[in-house]
């Protein structure tokens, strides 16, 4: 008697459904995460926004900003910010 004979016929076709549930949780989690992520890291950067914006123009000034940067120099750290995330990501 071999091991064939002690499988059902449809074993494999429900390891293969297993396998493709399993894919897609990861995914939909991964998926998940990422929105997560992302919505976190919008609201670090209001916050971020909201405290530069209470400096007045010398603290600005000694961090290296102006009025005027604040809107570009968030964005350019939200573009670093998504780089890095991406070179980590496997």
């Amino acid at each position: 008697m071999t091991m064939l004979n002690t499988v059902p016929p449809n074993a494999t076709v429900a390891s293969a459904m297993q396998r493709r549930a399993r894919f897609l949780l990861k995914r939909m989690g991964w998926l998940f995460n990422h929105w997560l992520s992302a919505a976190i890291a919008e609201r670090a950067r209001q916050a971020d926004i909201i405290v530069l914006r209470h400096l007045n123009d010398r603290e600005l000034k000694d961090i290296g900003l102006t009025r005027s940067d604040l809107g570009e120099g968030r964005a350019e750290a939200a573009r670093c910010r998504i780089r890095m995330q991406r070179s980590k990501r496997p």
